[in-house]
């Protein structure tokens, strides 16, 4: 990790347990409990679950093992299955009878992420910030029930060991940037999230669940949420949402110790300097052509 640069885009780190993220589960939690919709097209669905449980730590699956970590029956996987290969979204290894992302899909998620604009404009603004505040500070997406971290620029003066890396993962439900993407998506999109997320089995979820609203009401209200060493004791977080025109919706977040970020600097001056990167990457990212 080298303070001040951006990390390279190749790492597939997940975070672990904390404000910065909790890792994503495998297996997936089923999929195939979930209510029917009228705007749902459930072979599309399908295919598309298929192919997201893929990931650097999967890279070849079997069709049992995709049944299981997206609870679709195995017959019907496996009739997806070789549409999917036949479509050049996956390739099979007859050997080992297991399947992996083929170009097709590659190609879908380079197109999804790569963004040279947005990344060069804001990776200027988050090292000044970085820099000037002592922190680390992340930009990210959201990559369905996850917060797909695009890019990250260290301070260099931060001791912090948190191993952020463009490729990590947060949970949007348990993670401060989450909940401020939140706040900004879509009422049809978050309504669908949420209603996800309370399905899904959690002993937590009731207290983890107000923190939630609190914190989407919190960035509605300030333009960023913040958590003070409410998850680890010695680290500060900020978050802000970040909308431009003609993209997905996107988020700041910034971490730093608590040592050095008292909560009264972080709402005083971290949390309107945040919002005030996105505003200015709002005027500076050139629209897509």
């Amino acid at each position: 990790m080298q303070p001040g640069r951006s990390m390279p885009t190749h790492v597939d780190a997940r975070s672990g347990n904390g404000p910065h993220g909790v890792d994503t589960v495998w297996p997936k939690p089923p999929r195939g409990e979930r209510a029917p919709s009228s705007t749902m097209v459930t072979p599309l669905a399908r295919g598309l679950s298929i192919l997201s449980v893929f990931g650097p730590e999967h890279a070849w699956l079997g069709n049992l093992e995709i049944a299981h970590a997206t609870g679709i029956p195995a017959p019907t996987v496996l009739r997806l299955l070789r549409s999917l290969v036949a479509l050049g979204y996956l390739h099979h290894d007859k050997a080992s009878r297991k399947y992996s992302l083929a170009a097709a899909s590659l190609a879908l998620g380079y197109a999804a992420v790569s963004d040279p604009d947005l990344q060069r404009v804001a990776g200027i603004e988050m090292r000044k910030f970085a820099e000037a505040t002592d922190t680390c500070v992340l930009l990210g997406t959201r990559d369905r029930s996850d917060i797909l971290i695009l890019d990250v620029q260290i301070g260099s003066r931060v001791v912090l060991n948190l191993q952020l890396q463009p490729g990590m993962r947060m949970h949007i439900a348990y993670s401060l940037m989450g909940w401020s993407l939140l706040a900004v998506l879509p009422e049809s999109e978050r309504s669908y999230l949420l209603s996800e997320l309370e399905r899904r089995p959690d002993d937590n979820w009731p207290t983890i669940g107000r923190r939630m609203h609190e914190k989407i009401a919190q960035v509605r209200e300030l333009g960023f949420g913040m958590l003070h060493g409410e998850w680890e004791e010695e680290l500060a977080c900020v978050a802000a949402p970040l909308v431009l025109p003609d993209r997905p919706p996107l988020v700041l977040g910034c971490v730093g110790r608590t040592a050095r970020l008292a909560q009264a600097r972080i709402e005083r001056e971290l949390g309107p300097r945040l919002v005030a990167i996105a505003q200015t990457l709002r005027n500076r990212v050139p629209r897509r052509g």
